[in-house]
């Protein structure tokens, strides 16, 4: 499969198994979304927080992978389109049980009052 070598690299693998910005502010997510450049992983845009888009915006990292079970859609920032895309280096989604929203424990109970439409 033809791919875009500039924005994404297969080899590098996610950067752990929950939104790097949300940890590091004690935060949550809905859903998580993979930087195909360098792996690293943000939360949706319709979680509170919005770091994976805001991760593109600040690198110029143009495409995400899903970071769900089951998922493997590619969305490209420049066009606003879902595109296809290579295998990534494992693992391809975060733990199994891993609850969604998440993390366990930080996930406020009037949750979804919170998303982002």
């Amino acid at each position: 499969m033809k791919y875009d070598e500039s924005v994404i690299d297969p080899s590098v693998p996610p950067s752990g198994p929950g939104c790097v910005d949300c940890d590091q502010a004690d935060g949550w997510w809905l859903h998580l979304r993979r930087c195909a450049a360098c792996g690293h992983i943000g939360c949706c845009d319709n979680s509170p927080a919005q770091h994976a888009t805001a991760h593109a915006t600040a690198t110029g990292h143009a495409v995400i992978r899903s970071f769900e079970p089951g998922e493997d859609w590619f969305w490209d920032y420049r066009t606003e389109s879902f595109m296809k895309g290579p295998a990534l280096a494992a693992p391809t989604h975060h733990p199994d049980d891993q609850p969604v929203p998440g993390p366990r424990g930080r996930v406020p109970a009037d949750w979804r009052s919170k998303l982002n439409p």
